[in-house]
């Protein structure tokens, strides 16, 4: 038996990122001789109940990885040792590479039921490769951002910073989340490999250990402060109230000390913000701000921000970083058409919309959301903006494209002030957004 210690997947494991069917039925394809060309399409059913819409985040970068697959040597030999596979059909998959389209929506752009997040046209071994992976990079991104966006809604202005990572599932959900918390409008994180390869500013305090690793609460912030200018110091190891007033006390004895902040992780956050705040203005810190964490989430800060509580900002770690209220969204890849002849799978309760599509959105006389159309592609629709766009062709990534999942965060902070008001409520609900399928739509999947 092989142990590895081994935690990372590199992109020349990602062919084997895969379930086992996928790659019985490619062999099944090939023996077969079937190689018309085939569109699947991304897509969920229904919304959990906890959310209105669904924020789009993965589809772009999964479509980029999707364009530089390929079968590495090695993991062509872990599937001959596995003894499932013909020579003849291995020696296929070493010149694999995929030759298709994909259309994709733009990352952070709202999303609802049966509405394609991206469509795959191509040979359909090369189509049928690509559920697994595509899948599972757009199913956690987009639950993650999901989340992370009803935060920032929920704070109305005030910083939200990701401290989720000691409790994400696994190493690669905590990097790739990083990803989907700036995309959704987190202002930082503490994650530094997340925050350093996605862009996002890093930013933390200090842990409890470290006050209780000295000999007096006292001299741990007078070490800290000195070693990091304009820091945040933890008030709670022992008494909130005397912590910040330690901190003022340090302040009037050396007043070359740069606190920027004290933050508040234990008890009654509202009331401790209030009376926190009250001391450190009476004694003419009005400049140092309040952070508040511990077991938050969108719900615990609405209340925070509707109450009037003093917080500056907030960090939120457990609660989004597993969205611990809808940790999954039931999407589906399904194969829509093959040899130019549209398919529908007719299962009771499965029954997928026919064909390529394009997904138009359409706005009001104020610019707010008003509706959604679900067409196929290639008919004309002049009532709304198309929303799918070609990101890979030939095989080929547009990079010119690829460029907007940079602009994803401006994208949501624009479509949250698009968005009518029935769908930034935080409380369960379900959503009424119209969503309607085109007359030439309907008609195909009545046929």
């Amino acid at each position: 038996m092989r142990h590895s210690v081994c935690v990372q997947v590199d992109d020349s494991d990602l062919t084997l990122l895969t379930d086992l069917y996928q790659l019985t039925m490619l062999q099944a394809y090939w023996k077969e001789s079937m190689q018309e060309r085939a569109t699947f399409s991304l897509y969920f059913r229904k919304l959990p109940p906890t959310r209105r819409f669904m924020l789009a985040c993965g589809q772009q970068h999964a479509a980029a990885l999707a364009s530089r697959l390929r079968f590495s040597s090695s993991a062509l030999k872990q599937l001959a040792d596995t003894g499932k596979f013909d020579d003849a059909f291995l020696d296929w998959l070493a010149g694999w590479r995929f030759t298709g389209d994909i259309w994709t929506l733009p990352e952070g752009t709202p999303v609802f039921q049966n509405e394609p997040f991206l469509e795959v046209d191509a040979p359909i071994a090369e189509a049928q490769l690509l559920e697994s992976l595509i899948m599972n990079l757009v199913q956690l991104e987009t639950v993650l951002a999901s989340k992370a966006v009803r935060l920032v809604m929920a704070a109305r202005g005030r910083p939200v910073v990701d401290f989720g990572l000691r409790r994400m599932h696994g190493v690669d959900a905590a990097v790739r989340g990083v990803r989907a918390y700036r995309t959704a409008g987190l202002t930082a994180t503490s994650n530094v490999l997340g925050g350093l390869r996605h862009d996002l500013e890093i930013s933390g305090t200090m842990a409890h250990s470290y006050i209780l690793a000295h000999d007096s609460e006292r001299e741990a912030f007078r070490a800290f402060a000195r070693h990091y200018p304009d820091t945040t110091l933890l008030v709670d190891t022992h008494d909130t109230l005397e912590g910040v007033r330690m901190v003022i006390e340090l302040l009037a004895e050396e007043p070359d000390l740069r606190i920027s902040a004290v933050r508040l992780d234990s008890g009654d956050l509202g009331d401790l913000a209030h009376r926190s705040r009250a001391l450190l203005d009476e004694a003419g810190f009005e400049a140092i701000k309040i952070v508040a964490s511990s077991g938050l989430d969108e719900h615990s800060i609405r209340e925070l921000v509707e109450d009037g509580a003093p917080i500056d900002a907030f960090g939120v770690g457990t609660q989004m970083g597993v969205s611990a209220d809808a940790p999954v969204i039931d999407l589906s890849y399904k194969l829509v058409e093959y040899a130019g002849i549209p398919r529908v799978k007719h299962s009771t309760g499965k029954v997928n919309l026919p064909g390529r599509k394009q997904l138009y959105r359409r706005r009001d006389a104020r610019g707010r959301y008003a509706g959604d159309i679900i067409a196929s592609r290639d008919e004309p629709v002049t009532d709304g903006e198309p929303m799918l766009v070609p990101l890979v062709q030939d095989g080929k990534l547009d990079e010119s494209l690829m460029a907007m999942a940079d602009d994803a965060r401006e994208r949501v902070r624009s479509c949250l002030e698009a968005m009518p008001e029935t769908l930034t409520r935080l409380d369960p609900g379900e959503s009424d957004y119209p969503v309607e399928l085109s007359e030439t739509l309907s008609r195909l999947q009545q046929d």
